[in-house]
């Protein structure tokens, strides 16, 4: 049987949906709106079978994914030293989640500094505008590391021919132009984009939105949802947002 506050919770649930109805409104449950649903949803309807994580930073994103119930494989890209440790641990126990050696992404091959910024998720080849640290102190660098530079696209080509529908997700502080211009092979053989887009200059140098957004639809994409990433307190303004993208058709 159940408890009694468990029947009277029930009672009064109906009781507010029939009050609500007889207004010509009606309750709708948060997870059916929430940004983990339409991420899961657009994943499965999409058929997305591999995702490139490009900025991995220590899994973060994987992880969720994963915890959505994504069942595909993944291959994520990191180029701190530290994050790509955790990295390494956090996808051991996931066979379907491989981890590329420590490299950053970018349009050409060689090698390049990394500035290291406090809290490792803010880390950037470039500079980061003063207007970011005055929001977020702990943005702030502490050092820098000489990596590899690699393009993605021969990275990226085997994995892309066992996979079907791919997902090409982008977060490298502002540097997000530089790895799509190392990645034409790619950008013609997934299926959909996640991109951190700046509405303001965040890092010295990167893309801002509309512009990304143009270019973004010039290859194909069209955009399928936005979720702020970064926002200013004070005002409420949305600084950074991920754009999820996929090819009309």
């Amino acid at each position: 049987m159940q408890p009694v506050f468990a029947v009277a919770w029930e009672r009064t649930k109906l009781l507010i949906h029939g009050a609500l109805r007889r207004f010509g409104y009606r309750l709708i449950p948060v997870a059916l709106g929430s940004e983990d649903e339409g991420l899961r949803a657009l994943l499965r309807t999409q058929g997305i079978d591999l995702i490139l994580d490009v900025g991995a930073n220590t899994g973060q994103y994987a992880s969720h994914v994963l915890g959505l119930g994504y069942a595909g494989r993944i291959l994520s890209f990191e180029p701190q030293s530290g994050a790509h440790a955790a990295l390494l641990e956090r996808a051991r126990a996931v066979p379907s989640w491989q981890v590329a050696p420590r490299c950053c992404l970018g349009d050409r091959e060689g090698e390049i500094e990394i500035s290291l910024s406090r809290n490792s998720i803010s880390s950037s080849v470039l500079p980061i505008a003063d207007a970011h640290t005055a929001i977020s102190p702990e943005a702030g660098y502490v050092g820098v590391e000489r990596v590899p530079l690699h393009r993605l696209d021969p990275l990226a080509r085997d994995a892309l021919a066992a996979s079907r529908a791919a997902l090409l997700k982008i977060d490298v502080q502002g540097y997000e132009r530089q790895v799509l211009d190392g990645a034409p092979e790619t950008l013609a053989r997934v299926r959909g984009l996640q991109v951190e887009m700046s509405l303001r200059p965040v890092y010295d140098g990167q893309m801002l939105f509309l512009p990304m957004l143009a270019w973004l639809e010039r290859l194909g994409f069209a955009p399928a949802r936005f979720t702020p990433a970064f926002i200013e307190p004070a005002t409420g303004r949305w600084l950074q947002v991920d754009g999820l993208f996929f090819r009309e058709g």
